[in-house]
């Protein structure tokens, strides 16, 4: 007999830890459970096939259930018993940021921070329309509105060298696009990270081999979560 019950008591429970451990910062942004050990890593907000045919499930358990899992438990035992492990997981990537003795750190935070503002940068396909506050910066910010910001963004991703992310970022009133290589990401900037595409090679190459390209060009037209982006513009 199956126990609805029980499933029911385990999707909310899920659902509870998701939003607590998004709540934590503005915009989404994960934080390290203070005193808490292990720490939790944060779930995904969407179930590991929702996202096929664009990303496979069997992607996703690697990419998440491998890479980013690899990179917290990395994470946990490089804090250990120091003053990071108090902080929360921003302030640990910007405090990192720079200093040579802090280079482990630094890539491991910023690569959980990084990949969990991707998984909630994407969302199963929808019919959903995009926020008018998106909308509009976007029509302001690049010429030939979407499709400008669809050519910038897929140029990105195709031009960052080797592993790294393509951001769309807000910054003087207006938003652009920005790569980095990497672990490394715009919090360490002034400018405020809307959305990112994972262009790391265990990202997408179960799916699309060396295809890069496809890869952009199909998470861009099917993937890309807008209310997610117009949620992070810096409020005025």
């Amino acid at each position: 007999m199956i126990d609805h019950m029980s499933d029911r008591r385990s999707f909310v429970k899920t659902a509870a830890l998701a939003a607590a451990v998004l709540a934590a910062n503005d915009a989404g942004f994960p934080a390290i459970a203070k005193g808490a050990s292990p720490m939790i890593l944060p779930p995904l907000p969407w179930a590991d096939n929702a996202l096929e045919p664009v990303i496979s499930k069997t992607t996703i358990g690697f990419h998440y259930g491998k890479h980013h899992k690899t990179y917290f438990d990395n994470l946990g035992g490089l804090v250990a018993g120091k003053p990071e492990a108090d902080l929360d997981l921003v302030a640990i990537v910007k405090g990192a940021a720079g200093k040579a003795d802090k280079t482990a750190i630094f890539n491991n935070a910023a690569q959980v921070w990084n990949h969990t503002f991707y998984w909630n940068s994407l969302r199963p396909k929808s019919d959903a329309k995009m926020p008018k506050e998106i909308a509009d910066k976007i029509d302001a910010s690049f010429e030939g509105g979407y499709e400008g910001f669809k050519k910038e963004f897929s140029g990105a991703a195709m031009g960052q060298f080797g592993s790294g992310w393509a951001w769309l970022v807000a910054e003087g009133g207006k938003l652009k696009v920005v790569k980095t290589p990497n672990a490394e990401s715009p919090l360490t900037t002034s400018a405020t990270p809307l959305l990112t595409l994972d262009v790391w090679e265990h990202a997408y190459y179960l799916d699309y081999q060396n295809r890069r390209k496809d890869y952009a060009a199909a998470v861009i037209d099917n993937l890309l979560n807008w209310e997610f982006a117009a949620n992070n513009l810096p409020k005025a």
